[in-house]
């Protein structure tokens, strides 16, 4: 019994070792943030994709409150996609709502890529084409929906680009650079090794069952001891 509590009291000490303490908590971070960078997406990165989502959703709903409102879904949308002009369409909004979303996803969640070069194209082709429209087409006349579906289309290409730029990629960069420090810090922890031995580490090997006997003899019959 003494040898097992000796033995374990061993292992206890053992394990207290310099370093320990240090690579333990440095071990489980290490282990946590790979556990999390074998996700198939990060979490900032799925919030710009319901985000684009949430783009294309909001311009559909918007084109087809339009459509009902100027005289039926029907008949208009015959008017806008069979007869489509220019000047006096919605359809090509919707359409460049339908680019943006096709592009960011498959360029940020398909791809996972990460640089900006794709929401720099989205953004610049839908800028560029929502200001020539309001400067050639007739929009302006067609009541509140003139105003409001360029100007919306407009300000969620712009979020979406502030988005990317400034939450995205500097998330997962800075997520990047965070676990290489904790690899590169449990890398330069020194290995394990026995701790200094105490003085409560000695012990004395347990004394034999004959030999105890032998001295309660002794004690017990003082004339033995006489004679010897």
């Amino acid at each position: 019994m003494e040898s097992r509590c000796s033995s374990s009291a061993d292992s206890r000490l053992a394990g207290r070792g310099p370093g320990s303490n240090n690579s333990t908590p440095f071990c489980a971070r290490g282990d946590s943030y790979e556990a999390g960078e074998k996700k198939c997406i990060s979490d900032v990165r799925r919030t710009f994709c319901l985000f684009v989502t949430f783009d294309l959703l909001f311009i559909t709903m918007l084109w087809i409150i339009e459509l009902n409102v100027n005289g039926g879904i029907q008949q208009q949308l015959e008017k806008e996609v069979l007869h489509y002009d220019y000047h006096a369409s919605f359809f090509d909004i919707f359409l460049l709502a339908v680019f943006r979303f096709t592009t960011l996803i498959l360029a940020y969640a398909v791809c996972k890529l990460r640089h900006w070069w794709a929401i720099a194209i989205t953004t610049a082709a839908s800028c560029a084409f929502l200001i020539v429209k309001v400067i050639l087409s007739k929009l302006l006349s067609q009541g509140a929906f003139g105003y409001l579906l360029p100007t919306i289309s407009f300000v969620l290409a712009w979020i979406e680009t502030w988005l990317l730029d400034f939450k995205v990629l500097p998330q997962e960069n800075e997520d990047e650079n965070r676990y290489q420090s904790i690899m590169d810090a449990t890398e330069r922890v020194p290995p394990l090794g026995p701790g200094p031995l105490s003085d409560g580490q000695f012990y004395s090997p347990p004394e034999s069952v004959a030999d105890s006997d032998e001295e309660l003899d002794d004690k017990h019959d003082p004339e033995i001891g006489l004679i010897q």
